[in-house]
């Protein structure tokens, strides 16, 4: 189905590949984004970044490195691809946080001495191929970008958003807030 609703495209994402399991997590992709997008709304974030930790890891599916490269050592800058993708239609407000939350896992592993014992075996993994933690002058830098806090919430939320137990909402409960987000011009 080729659709040019962008919110339609999104749903084919979850419901596409996003099916498919997570870099060795106990949930599928979907279901973690899906949970994510949940914490954050249970949380009482704005609906901005709701929709940032709903859609933060789609850019494992664009750009001509996979997630599965990411598993495989080849860091696949993931957080900038979907950011890139997804401001087509959002702004920076669900974009900025999606493009720094990897970033944010670098920032809290340098910045809290109990945030890597957290991390599950695949994000530590990861963490690695992805620079690891954070050195001084790129703590500031990061402390410097005008949507770190909230990359800061949606990674704790991602963090959070593997659990294979947990009541997850479908991608059908989210709609709704997507297409309020998704600019008109």
């Amino acid at each position: 189905m080729t659709t040019t609703n962008p919110v339609d495209r999104i749903a084919a994402l979850f419901a596409g590949p996003g099916a498919e399991d997570y870099l060795g997590e106990a949930v599928t992709q979907a279901e973690h984004m899906l949970q994510a997008g949940a914490l954050a709304e249970l949380a009482g974030a704005p609906d901005t970044l709701v929709a940032a930790a709903l859609l933060h890891d789609v850019g494992h599916f664009h750009g001509a490195v996979t997630g599965r490269d990411l598993m495989a050592g080849t860091d696949n800058r993931h957080s900038h691809s979907g950011s890139s993708w997804l401001g087509r239609w959002f702004g920076p407000a669900v974009t900025e946080p999606v493009r720094l939350h990897v970033a944010a896992k670098r920032y809290l592993c340098a910045v809290e001495p109990d945030y890597y014992a957290k991390l599950s075996p695949a994000s530590v993994y990861t963490l690695e191929v992805q620079g690891g933690p954070m050195t001084p002058d790129e703590v500031r830098e990061f402390e410097a970008e005008p949507h770190y806090l909230d990359a800061v919430a949606l990674r704790r939320w991602d963090d959070e958003a593997k659990d294979p137990e947990m009541d997850t909402p479908g991608f059908e409960h989210f709609r709704p807030l997507l297409d309020r987000l998704v600019k008109t011009a």
